[in-house]
């Protein structure tokens, strides 16, 4: 974590700062990453049901996945599920925070999507407990985080982006996350990186070619939904 401590994951997250940057069109990054989410949702889940996504931010993922599936979103941010209702009108929406789910019943969900959530918890092991309790037996969770072990890391040192975000007061090693996971009762089917989206890493080399060079693994697993 950056020097200065974290900084409160409050309704300011989203409306301000963070997302100044970010473009919502069709094609841009924020795009190729919803449409991935939710081709790994169909490629690895089943053909619907109750979905639960933690953390639904502004609800374009959810917007994706319904039709086939019911979907329900939980936000701690309000201004976020104010948005969210919008881009998503069927999703059931609710203010909460991913380590208290008890308003849902036990194995309630065929699938669990937490998109960059558990890094910004104090102690993502209570969620974690939450989401399989939640989930049915037989579903699918899928759980995004950054990664500690990247190579980048070492690489960008205080620029790395899993340091940027003064939120993200939980970052963990794939083997501490497959831990956790393990403790909570859940079989872990598959875990793999998206590549490498953050350039520059290569000083002098322009950072659109970096892009190219860096970015098209990445890029294919987007296009491919593997």
């Amino acid at each position: 974590m950056r020097a200065g401590g974290p900084s409160a994951f409050d309704d300011s997250y989203f409306s301000t700062g963070t997302y100044e940057k970010v473009s919502f069109r069709t094609w841009s990054q924020y795009w190729w990453s919803n449409r991935f989410y939710a081709r790994l949702v169909r490629r690895y889940g089943p053909p619907g049901g109750r979905l639960l996504e933690v953390g639904c931010g502004l609800g374009h993922l959810l917007a994706r996945l319904d039709p086939p599936f019911e979907t329900y979103g939980l936000d701690v941010n309000r201004w976020a599920l104010e948005k969210a209702a919008e881009n998503a009108p069927r999703a059931r929406l609710q203010h909460g925070s991913a380590d208290d789910l008890t308003s849902f019943p036990s194995d309630h969900f065929a699938v669990l999507v937490a998109k960059h959530v558990v890094e910004h918890l104090p102690e993502p092991e209570a969620a974690v407990r939450e989401f399989a309790r939640v989930l049915a037996p037989g579903g699918l969770g899928l759980v995004s985080t950054p990664n500690l072990d990247s190579p980048m890391r070492l690489r960008k040192g205080q620029e790395w982006i899993g340091y940027r975000d003064r939120t993200h007061i939980s970052l963990r090693t794939p083997a501490e996350w497959r831990a956790m996971l393990a403790a909570a009762g859940l079989s872990l089917r598959r875990m793999f990186s998206d590549g490498f989206w953050d350039p520059p890493y290569v000083p002098g080399l322009p950072v659109v070619v970096q892009r190219l060079l860096y970015g098209a693994p990445g890029g294919l697993q987007a296009i491919l939904g593997i």
